[in-house]
C-alpha cells in the first residue's frame, strides 16, 4: 500500500482517517517500542473506579499561550491607559465586574461566565512549577502529564491516563478526543505533539484529533469521491495488513503494536457505522444555538464538545489553539488582543454550562479551564534585556499597544471549574493585592490539580503502568493529593 493520500476538501484519506484514530503514528505513540504493561491491560475490561466516582466526564478548555490571572478571573487595582504611564504601576487594565456569586468579582468581558459562576469553583492560587526556564513548551508539558520535561519515559497526557483507566462511556466514542490545535504551520508543532499522545500507555490512547471543529463532519467520512461500500473494502484490507503485522507507513509492528493499532481501527470503524458520528456534524444543531456558539473556532469546538458528550464522550480537551505570539500568547498588545479573546469565548463557556445543566449532564461532567501560566506586565528580568525571543516592553508606556500583561508569570494562576462535583459558586485560594501578585493562601500546583480532577472520576493518584519493570503513575509519583476542599 502506498503513503497517506492528501485530504481532499478538509476531508480525510482512508488512512490518514484509520491513523487519527489511532492518534497520529505508532512509534510516536508507543516511544521506541516500549508498551506499558499494567494490571489493567488494553485487553481487558477497565477497572471499577478505586472510589465513588461524582463525575464520568470530564471537559478541559485549554487557554493556550498563558491566561493573565489579574485580567481576567482575579481582578486587581484597575490602571486605565495613559502614555506616559509607568509599567510596574499597571496591575490590571480591565475595570471588576460583579458575578452570581456574592462579594467575587472578575474582569470586564466575562459578563456571561459571570452570571453562571455560581455554578462551580474558582481557584485563584493555582502555582505553575519552577521548571528552569518559563518556557511555553515545558510548561504545557508539565501541565498535561503532570510530569516536568525531560523524562526517560514518554509520559501520557492526563486523558490518555483517564482513557486508559475507565474505557470509553460509549464503544463507538473514542475515550480522548482533542478538539482545535492544528500542527501545520505551527513553529512548536513537535513540542506540541510530544505532549499529546498515549505515551507509554501505548498508541490506542492517543487522542482523536479534531484541529477544527468546523470541518468535524469531515473526520467520519469516507474520503471525497469515495462510496462506504468502496470504503469499506478498503478499510478490511487495511484491517489484514495490520493483522499481518504491517503499520500504516509499512513498517512491521511487534505483537504488542500490532493489538493496539487493530483496536484503534476497529474503533475508527465503529464510530463510522455508528449513529453517534452524527455528533461530529454541527449543522445539525438548531440556528440559534448554533449561533450562541460560532464566536470563532474555540465557540465551535465547545459546542462539539456538548454534543459529543452527549453521545457518551470520556475525556475533551478543547484548546483556544497554541501558536506562537498568537491567542493568549500577548507578548504585545496585551489589552487589545485581552478584549477581543474575551468575546470570543465568553458566550461558548458560559452556554455549556448552561446546556449541560439544562440536559442533566453537568452533575456528572467535569469542566476544568486553565492554562500553563499567568502574566505580568514586564518581562522576565530588567525590561531592556529581553529573553528569548520575546518583544521588549518599555518601562514607560506611551503607546496602546504596550498596554497589557506580557511577562511569563508562574506564581499564580487561575482554574475554572463547573460541575463534576465541584462546590458551586466557591472561591479558593487568594493572591496578593500587589505586585508580583503571586499566591498567599492555599496554593495548588498541577500535581495535586490532576489528583483532584481524577478523584471526581475515581481514579486514584497512585493509579500506574508498569514500564521497564519500575511502576508510572498517573500523577507524578503517585503523590498528588486531592484537595477535597474544593469538592461538594
Amino acid at each position: 500500500m502506498t503513503e497517506l493520500t492528501q485530504t481532499v476538501s478538509g476531508r480525510p484519506s482512508r488512512r490518514e482517517f484509520l491513523a487519527r484514530m489511532a492518534g497520529g503514528t505508532l512509534a510516536a505513540g508507543t516511544a521506541g517500542n516500549v508498551f506499558a504493561e499494567s494490571t489493567n491491560s488494553p485487553n481487558q475490561q477497565p477497572k471499577r473506579p478505586a472510589f465513588p466516582a461524582t463525575a464520568d466526564t470530564l471537559i478541559v478548555l485549554w487557554m493556550a499561550g498563558g491566561m493573565a490571572h489579574t485580567e481576567t478571573f482575579d481582578p486587581k487595582r484597575y490602571v486605565p491607559f495613559e502614555p506616559g504611564m509607568k509599567a510596574d504601576d499597571v496591575l490590571c487594565t480591565f475595570p471588576s465586574i460583579k458575578t452570581a456569586v456574592d462579594g467575587v468579582e472578575i474582569t470586564e468581558g466575562f459578563e456571561k461566565v459571570a452570571s453562571v459562576l455560581d455554578r462551580g469553583t474558582l481557584i485563584r492560587s493555582h502555582v505553575l512549577g519552577d521548571l528552569g526556564t518559563i518556557l511555553h513548551s515545558r510548561h504545557q508539558y508539565h501541565w498535561h502529564t503532570g510530569y516536568e520535561p525531560p523524562q526517560n519515559v514518554a509520559a501520557p497526557h492526563l486523558g490518555a491516563w483517564i482513557a486508559h483507566a475507565l474505557g470509553p462511556k460509549n464503544p463507538a466514542i473514542p475515550a480522548f478526543i482533542d478538539i482545535g490545535q492544528g500542527y501545520e504551520g505551527n513553529g512548536e508543532s513537535e513540542e506540541l505533539k510530544a505532549f499529546q499522545t498515549g505515551g507509554c500507555l501505548g498508541a490506542e490512547f492517543n487522542p482523536f484529533r479534531v484541529p477544527d471543529p468546523r470541518q468535524a463532519v469531515n473526520i467520519v467520512k469516507p474520503p471525497a469521491g469515495m462510496s462506504l461500500e468502496r470504503f469499506r473494502r478498503r478499510y478490511d484490507t487495511f484491517r489484514k495488513m495490520v493483522a499481518d503485522g504491517v503499520g500504516s507507513d509499512g513498517k512491521v509492528l511487534n505483537d504488542a503494536q500490532r493489538d493496539a493499532l487493530l483496536r484503534s481501527v476497529e474503533q475508527a470503524h465503529r464510530l463510522m457505522d455508528s449513529s453517534a458520528a452524527k455528533a461530529f456534524d454541527l449543522s445539525l444543531e438548531p440556528k440559534e444555538s448554533f449561533d450562541t456558539y460560532n464566536t470563532c473556532k474555540f465557540g465551535l469546538g465547545c459546542l462539539l464538545a456538548r454534543r459529543l458528550v452527549e453521545e457518551g464522550a470520556r475525556f475533551i480537551e478543547v484548546t483556544t489553539e497554541y501558536g506562537p505570539f498568537l491567542q493568549w500568547d500577548t507578548h504585545d498588545n496585551g489589552h487589545t488582543r485581552l478584549a477581543k479573546l474575551k468575546s470570543e469565548i465568553d458566550a461558548p463557556i458560559a452556554q455549556l454550562v448552561l446546556d449541560l445543566e439544562q440536559r442533566g449532564l453537568l452533575d456528572r461532567t467535569l469542566i476544568v479551564l486553565a492554562s500553563e501560566f499567568s502574566r505580568d506586565c514586564l518581562l522576565e528580568g530588567k525590561p531592556e534585556k529581553p529573553v528569548g525571543n520575546q518583544v521588549e516592553q518599555p518601562a514607560v508606556l506611551n503607546e496602546l499597544k504596550h498596554y497589557g500583561m506580557h511577562r511569563h508569570f508562574t506564581g499564580a494562576s487561575n482554574v475554572l471549574m463547573f460541575g463534576g462535583g465541584v462546590k458551586r459558586g466557591f472561591l479558593y485560594g487568594k493572591t496578593a493585592p500587589e505586585r508580583p501578585c503571586t499566591t498567599i493562601e492555599n496554593p495548588i500546583n498541577v500535581t495535586d490539580l490532576h489528583a483532584t480532577m481524577l478523584h471526581t472520576l475515581g481514579i486514584a493518584p497512585d493509579y500506574h503502568v508498569t514500564v521497564e519493570q519500575r511502576p508510572f503513575y498517573a500523577t507524578q509519583d503517585g503523590r498528588g493529593i486531592a484537595r477535597t476542599a474544593l469538592l461538594g
